[in-house]
């Protein structure tokens, strides 16, 4: 009788094995990226993310073309500030999404699969809560005083206000998208974000010119039409997103058994780390409104902003998105290379990266020297006086590239290895104080044109470039410590 239940236990471990056996094998981390060539890891996680940013700029484009061919350039102006300030705020609420880039790729490096999956779900809670509670009523009540802040033009302004409020209320979906793709990312999977960023695009693309131009029974809604399709696309991806980190198909997903509720300990982590990021980002993007408030002071400020909004919110994004998909990939690269005790190697990974970034704007600097008037005429810019201004400025941007693509590597580099606070001070200093303070001087002391704004522009990329590289060979960022406690409080 003694042993009826032995034989039954070794049933149940055969029967559990088998279970395990037949059991899809979970997805794991990339080791290439700790272990394989240095330029191709450093390529496998940058072309996804370059390629994600290039399609998903390539739709912006289509739709500053489709306002500013049906509606008017002035439309193009509204979708240019409204993009800025939106940006303002998004930007410092992903900080959370850097802090936890920070420590997904650290545990990914160090194969700790239990601390990248409760750092998810943490910033996912996080993220929603923000997107809810504080950006949809704060950002819909807002909205007309930041537009009066930043354009004197009472035509953009009714173009630009139901377009952010728009993209206020519905921006779920957007953080959700950039958690997703930040922790993928952070943990060696780049092609599941450029795959949900091509799906968003195309489906972004196919609602936009719907609600743009109206189709069958569904009016037409200009300008804020872009809105609505972004929103639509954005929140259909990332409820697949949830699905998929629910079910445990990633290699992150949602952990289980560990309790659904906030994480403090890792909540107060992601924002020790992420904060200053965020802080580098409000400071860069006010700097970025209030360089809109100076394009407003000028005498042909309608045409000043709207060659902005396309030379440097457009097009010039093919050089900021790519370099930002080199940034992203340095960041992951050096961190999991910190995360496995191997610091010579997330320093050259990083060196790698910038090299990449100069060959890349160098060739697309070529384009915008030589052929801008046909690069705005894609967007039906025909007015003589915005394209002389916006032809002004795309020359002056194919000099700056080359700064801002080297700059943005070794940021990521920083951000990457934990060092998030210098960043922000280089950001402050070489974005926000020194283009700001040429504007102003030459205002006081003379007459404000467009080409001492472009060229301010240009000053600040060059400081941002030196003082980012300057910073990162110091190498303090070898040392720095990133943990969270082994148990969930």
């Amino acid at each position: 009788m003694s042993e009826a239940p032995e034989i039954e236990v070794e049933i149940l471990e055969i029967a559990e094995e088998a279970a395990e056996a037949s059991a899809p094998e979970k997805p794991k981390y990339d080791r290439s990226i700790v272990e394989g060539p240095l330029g191709a890891a450093v390529w496998k996680i940058a072309w996804p993310t370059m390629l994600t940013n290039l399609v998903a700029g390539i739709q912006g484009m289509m739709d500053h073309v489709l306002v500013g061919n049906l509606v008017g350039y002035k439309a193009n102006a509204a979708m240019g500030i409204s993009f800025q300030i939106f940006l303002t705020v998004i930007v410092f609420i992903s900080s959370i999404f850097i802090g936890m880039s920070i420590h997904v790729a650290r545990y990914a490096g160090a194969g700790n699969k239990e601390k990248v999956d409760r750092t998810v779900y943490q910033a996912f809670l996080t993220a929603v809560f923000i997107a809810v509670g504080i950006m949809a009523p704060v950002g819909y009540f807002a909205a007309p005083y930041l537009l009066d802040f930043v354009s004197p033009d009472a035509g953009v302004k009714a173009e630009a206000l139901p377009f952010l409020r728009v993209t206020f209320i519905f921006s779920i979906g957007l953080l959700i998208y950039f958690m997703t793709s930040g922790a993928l990312r952070s943990a060696g999977d780049a092609k599941t974000p450029m795959r949900l960023g091509i799906v968003m695009t195309l489906l972004n693309l196919i609602l936009n010119i719907i609600f743009i131009r109206g189709l069958g029974p569904i009016p037409a809604f200009g300008t804020v039409g872009s809105a609505m399709g972004s929103s639509i696309a954005a929140g259909v991806v990332g409820i697949y997103a949830i699905y998929k980190m629910w079910s445990g198909g990633w290699v992150v997903h949602f952990p289980r058994g560990k309790g659904w509720g906030p994480d403090w300990p890792v909540i107060k982590s992601l924002f020790k780390f992420g904060l200053p990021t965020g802080i580098q980002g409000i400071a860069m993007n006010v700097g970025g409104l209030l360089m809109l408030y100076f394009i407003g002071t000028l005498a042909n400020s309608a045409a000043a902003q709207a060659a902005y909004a396309l030379a440097y919110g457009q097009l010039f994004l093919l050089v900021t998105w790519s370099s930002n998909g080199l940034m992203g990939a340095s960041a992951a690269v050096a961190g999991q290379n910190l995360g496995a005790k191997q610091p010579d190697r997330a320093f050259a990974a990083v060196n790698t990266a910038a090299k990449f970034g100069l060959a890349g704007s160098a060739a697309l600097g070529v384009f915008y020297f030589f052929f801008p008037q046909y690069l705005l005429a894609i967007f039906g810019m025909t007015d003589p006086e915005a394209v002389a201004i916006g032809t002004q400025l795309l020359r002056v941007l194919a000099f700056s590239g080359l700064f801002i693509a080297v700059a943005l590597t070794y940021t990521g580099g920083l951000q990457g290895t934990g060092d998030t606070k210098s960043p922000l001070y280089i950001s402050i200093i070489s974005q926000v104080a020194i283009p700001l303070g040429i504007c102003f001087v030459i205002q006081q002391v003379s007459t404000l044109e467009p080409m001492h704004i472009w060229m301010a522009i240009l000053v600040g990329h060059m400081t941002r470039c030196l003082l980012s590289l300057t910073r990162f060979l110091q190498g303090k960022w070898r040392s720095i410590s990133v943990d969270i406690e082994t148990t969930v409080a």
